[in-house]
């Protein structure tokens, strides 16, 4: 009750302060949760022009600090496939499985997802509103379509990290005496259940399935493609899973055209981006304005990077004898006299080799969707469903591509786990890995076993609470109706 009348009491403060005005014009007060319009009009967007650029900042988001590392650090250092890395505490405690409400990467990471969010709100909302009739109809549609697609994909974020979170759906242009008691809940909103959020996700990726193109100019915009594998996570993920809608998203893409690189490594080697296999890809031009900086996080040899491989997942790629998807995921760089490790006290250390080009400023694309991932879903959704034969056909298919021996799997359970060490070998550093443990409820019984050097156990104690992060302290403090996860 205290911070609730003290951010209360604070707004009612500085508008008798600007009682003189007609109206008090703010920033948004909670990292993003509302995007705010400085210039108080009925109309944000008088130009199509305006509206183009304001997608365009949506889709520049993709760009920002959680794209270039924290996505990664999430879905990749969380889990048993890297360790943190670098020096950063707040990495650590992500690493270690003791992330707090102070920590540094969860307030920012929040911050992120929901200023991405109050951009798609200004655009979905605004867009049918601008006046400029060289903007047809068909454009509009598109334009909301593919925002609807980066909103949904941004709280589905939001839902695997934190739970139950705050469902925004509008912008706040102007807060005024005359609006206050209307704002104030827009402002500070509580948390919504989990189920509502997730069907707002589909609802908005149903839409966008409906308005986006089937082809873009590059794999950077929204397309049927994107939306329909987007709806498959969801799918296999939500709870209970429905492995049905799984299955048909599945074959939704693989109808669209999308074909495997015939080459693993052509994946990797920066010689076909956006290539037929990739299905959602963040484009960089490079250079000042338009580069990836984020590829140095984990490459390089001026200092100790993110994202360190595993002794674990090195082994699992050596005992399976996968060497071509190994030596395209990783590579060994002499560090001597430059820095230890822990985890690779030896010279001979581990470094991500996906990205290559990891120059300041490079033209590295990031891809986050590709074919081989749907393939492997939708062999998980067959296997769930019965079809333990149609799951290992498309199990093969990904095997075949890197010399490696059609599987042996046979039963169900079996099917799972070759499934399970499948997507781990292929997307290893592509930021699905945790997520992948968490959905598939494997995440405590695999990390608590995991072993480091010498197979001698980490000691990780992972439990149930600490599946999801804690609500970061500083929104706690500004608004009372948020509620913090069990364990924190």
């Amino acid at each position: 009750m205290k911070k609730f009348i003290f951010g209360w009491a604070g707004l009612v403060f500085i508008l008798m302060l600007a009682s003189c005005e007609d109206f008090l014009e703010l920033d948004p007060v909670s990292n993003g949760i509302a995007v705010g319009n400085a210039a108080g009009d009925s109309i944000l967007y008088k130009t199509g022009a305006e509206v183009e650029a304001a997608l365009a900042g949506a889709y520049a988001d993709f760009k920002n600090e959680y794209y270039q590392l924290d996505y990664y650090v999430n879905g990749d250092a969380q889990s048993d496939d890297a360790y943190a890395g670098a020096d950063n505490p707040a990495n650590f405690q992500i690493d270690d499985y003791k992330i707090d409400a102070l920590n540094s990467n969860v307030a920012r990471d929040w911050a992120y997802l929901y200023a991405h969010i109050g951009k798609t709100n200004a655009v979905i909302n605004n867009v049918d509103k601008c006046p400029d009739a060289s903007l047809s109809a068909a454009r509009r549609k598109e334009i909301k379509a593919e925002a609807l697609f980066i909103r949904a994909f941004q709280y589905f974020q939001l839902v695997q990290l934190w739970g139950d979170v705050p469902l925004q759906l509008t912008e706040v242009r102007t807060i005024s005496a005359a609006n206050l008691e209307e704002i104030y809940p827009l402002l500070y909103p509580p948390r919504t259940p989990l189920d509502m959020v997730y069907q707002q996700i589909i609802s908005d990726l149903a839409t966008a399935a409906r308005g986006v193109k089937v082809t873009a100019p590059h794999k950077g915009y929204a397309t049927k493609g994107a939306v329909y594998t987007l709806l498959a996570k969801v799918y296999a993920t939500i709870e209970p899973h429905d492995y049905n809608k799984v299955n048909l998203y599945c074959d939704s893409v693989m109808a669209l055209g999308y074909s495997l690189m015939p080459q693993y490594d052509q994946l990797w080697d920066n010689s076909q981006e956006n290539c037929s296999e990739s299905i959602f890809e963040i484009n960089y031009n490079g250079g000042v304005s338009d580069g990836n900086w984020g590829a140095k996080m984990f490459r390089g040899l001026d200092w100790k990077k993110f994202n360190i491989p595993s002794n674990d997942l090195v082994k699992i790629f050596e005992q399976e004898g996968d060497m071509i998807r190994f030596t395209s995921s990783i590579v060994w760089e002499d560090v001597s006299g430059r820095w230890t490790d822990p985890h690779w006290p030896q010279v001979h250390y581990p470094f991500i080799n996906k990205w290559r080009n990891y120059a300041e400023g490079s033209d590295q694309n990031y891809i986050i969707y590709r074919l081989a991932d749907v393939m492997l879903l939708k062999a998980e959704a067959l296997n769930e469903m019965g079809d333990v034969s149609g799951a290992a056909s498309l199990v093969n298919q990904i095997r075949a591509r890197v010399n490696l021996p059609e599987t042996q799997a046979n039963d169900q359970a079996s099917m799972r786990l070759t499934i399970e060490k499948e997507r781990r070998l292929e997307l290893a550093f592509e930021g699905h890995r945790w997520y992948d443990l968490k959905r598939t409820h494997r995440a405590i019984e695999v990390i608590n076993n995991v072993k480091g050097e010498n197979d001698i156990p980490l000691g990780y104690q992972l439990t149930e609470n600490r599946l999801l992060w804690p609500i970061p302290q500083a929104e706690l403090d500004k608004n009372s109706k948020l509620t913090q996860n069990p364990g924190y």
